[in-house]
């Protein structure tokens, strides 16, 4: 096994709290010689990699400390991987789920471990060439168009969420999430929250789906032959108007080319990685529907994304987070809220 799995000493997963547990859960499965390690890379809740030796999982909980009451949902994210198993949307298989915060301080669940690439960083994509680049990139607009194309109601996600009025209750849940973890004052946030409920569309159900809330190419896991394994990462996992989901990863292509690039992904950086127009032209193809004008899903986009980052940032300075990278996450806040408030301006 590899030098870096503990059998102790790993924060936040208690390895013989969770052999007793998963034991009731599913016996017979592990063998004694249980480790574990954090995987590196995540910048919300946190990960884990366990094996006996011969079989592995990957355990997933919040983060340590301080967390927003309507983030970080472990069983939301157990309940859509579970669902879209049967579905053209790849994703691992789930094992089990705990909602007692006494086993490891959280809730928590276990799900297959996928051997896939995260793509992050631009520097990996550059070492792929422009071609399988634009390969992967396609690929992931493909299973977005295929995820919006799941009839919710057919996987039993029909009561998951409510479309009606999902707008608006995102500028409010996001506007609220920003007061409960602010840093500092930020008045120019303020004025775009205000803009972006005061501009509220109505209601479209033909644009209603399932909305995987974070989708980006580093909550994909790509194999080896350039295909999307699996789609991961869905505590934000809701029904709702299925535009965020292509708007928000528009953002965070465009959040490379903001001061304090990479703090989140720049893979949009890398030569072969597709523009805008192409990246809206093949969704637009696949859904069978034209995306009508997103300058209000932008705005929304680049408030939801810098709320994210303060949220981190946070825990930052409270001294709750786990991994490197966190001492410079903050600095992407202010050119986020101008840019949305630039897209509100063009819209």
């Amino acid at each position: 096994m590899s030098d870096d799995l503990q059998t102790s000493d790993i924060p936040g997963l208690d390895l013989d709290a969770f052999r007793r547990w998963y034991d009731g859960e599913r016996p017979g499965e592990l063998s004694p010689d249980l480790r574990g390690r954090v995987i590196a890379g995540g910048r919300s809740n946190l990960t884990y990699e366990v094996t006996d030796g011969s079989s592995w999982w990957i355990v997933r909980r919040p983060p340590l400390g301080h967390v927003q009451a309507t983030a970080h949902d472990m069983g939301r994210e157990y309940t859509a991987m579970s669902a879209l198993v049967p579905t053209d949307v790849p994703v691992p298989t789930t094992y089990a789920h705990c909602d007692d915060p006494d086993v490891l301080g959280a809730p928590f669940y276990v799900m297959e471990r996928i051997l896939g690439t995260a793509y992050r960083q631009s520097t990996q994509l550059q070492a792929l060439g422009p071609e399988r680049t634009a390969t992967i990139a396609g690929r992931m607009i493909d299973v977005l168009a295929a995820l919006h194309s799941v009839d919710p109601a057919e996987v039993g996600l029909g009561e998951f969420g409510r479309p009606a009025g999902f707008l608006e209750r995102q500028v409010r849940r996001w506007g609220k999430q920003l007061e409960g973890s602010k840093t500092r004052e930020h008045p120019d946030a303020e004025e775009l929250h205000r803009l972006l409920t005061a501009r509220v569309p109505a209601d479209d159900p033909s644009v209603v789906g399932i909305v995987h809330g974070d989708y980006r190419l580093d909550n994909l896991l790509t194999g080896d032959d350039d295909e999307i394994k699996a789609v991961v990462d869905w505590e934000m996992a809701t029904l709702g108007d299925t535009r965020t989901d292509v708007a928000l990863l528009l953002v965070y292509d465009r959040l490379a080319s903001l001061p304090g690039s990479g703090l989140v992904s720049d893979v949009s950086t890398a030569p072969g990685y597709p523009d805008t127009a192409t990246q809206l032209d093949r969704y637009a193809a696949a859904i069978g529907r034209d995306l009508g004008d997103m300058g209000f899903h932008l705005g929304l986009a680049y408030f939801k994304l810098a709320v994210i980052l303060e949220g981190i940032n946070f825990r930052f300075l409270q001294g709750q987070t786990v991994g490197e990278g966190f001492d410079q996450i903050g600095a992407g806040f202010d050119p986020l809220i101008q840019a949305g408030l630039a897209a509100l301006e063009r819209d």
